[in-house]
C-alpha cells in the first residue's frame, strides 16, 4: 500500500485555518469577559455611591423623558411626568425596561421603575443626587442621577436579578431635555412632549452580596 506525501502547502493551509479559529474565539471571548464587570465612567463628587456597595449589572438605554404641559399657578411649564425606555446588553440584547409606577413599599408613591424582562424582578429608586456639571454631562442633556431603592419586589417564579439592587446611577446622558417652546398658553395645558433619550444605568448591590 503506498502513502501519498502531504503537500507542503496543505499543511500551511490547515494551520492558517486553525489560527483564524483561535483568532475568532479569542475576539468572542474578549467582549464578553469585558462586559462581566461593567465599570461606570468617573462622575462628579455629588454622584458617588457609598461605601460598602459595587455595581454589578449596567445597561445602555433608550427610549423617551416624558413631558405634560402644566400651569402652575402662575407659569405654564413643561411637567416631567416619567420615562419610557428599554436597557440593552452589551450584545445588544433588551433585558429590563424603564418606566413610572406605583411603588407598594410606600403605599403606591410614584417611583422610577426597573423591570427585568427575563426574570420579572423589579425595583423602585428615587434621586438622591442630580449634576449637570459640564465636565461631565453633554450640553442639551437632561442631569446624571444617583438614585436610592425605594423597593424592589422578585419575580412571579423568584426571579431575583434586580432584588439586590441598593443603588443606581444614571450617566453618560444624551437628549431628554423639556422642549423649549409649545407650553404657553391655556390650550398648551395636557400636551405631552415624548423627547428622545439615551443612558447609562448602573446597578449597585452591598459589597458582601452573592
Amino acid at each position: 500500500m503506498t502513502t501519498r506525501p502531504t503537500h507542503p502547502n496543505r499543511i500551511a493551509r490547515g494551520l492558517l485555518l486553525l489560527a483564524c479559529a483561535a483568532a475568532i474565539a479569542v475576539g468572542l471571548w474578549q467582549p464578553a469577559r469585558a462586559h462581566a464587570k461593567p465599570a461606570p465612567p468617573p462622575t462628579p463628587p455629588e454622584l458617588a455611591v457609598p461605601a460598602g456597595n459595587k455595581v454589578f449589572l449596567a445597561g445602555h438605554a433608550s427610549g423617551t423623558q416624558q413631558y405634560m404641559c402644566l400651569f402652575d399657578g402662575s407659569h405654564f411649564v413643561w411637567s416631567f411626568f416619567g420615562p419610557q425606555a428599554t436597557l440593552f446588553k452589551g450584545n445588544g440584547k433588551p433585558f429590563i425596561t424603564h418606566y413610572l409606577s406605583p411603588n407598594p413599599a410606600e403605599g403606591g408613591v410614584p417611583r422610577a421603575t426597573w423591570q427585568n424582562m427575563n426574570d420579572g424582578s423589579v425595583v423602585w429608586a428615587a434621586p438622591i443626587g442630580s449634576s449637570t456639571d459640564p465636565n461631565y454631562v453633554v450640553p442639551g442633556a437632561i442631569p446624571w442621577l444617583l438614585l436610592e431603592v425605594k423597593g424592589v419586589q422578585p419575580g412571579q417564579h423568584g426571579g431575583a436579578n434586580l432584588a439586590a439592587t441598593t443603588f443606581i446611577q444614571r450617566l453618560n446622558t444624551a437628549g431628554g431635555v423639556a422642549p423649549s417652546s409649545g407650553c404657553a398658553e391655556q390650550g398648551d395645558i395636557g400636551k405631552k412632549a415624548l423627547v428622545p433619550y439615551t443612558t447609562d444605568y448602573f446597578f449597585y448591590k452591598a459589597a458582601g452580596g452573592e
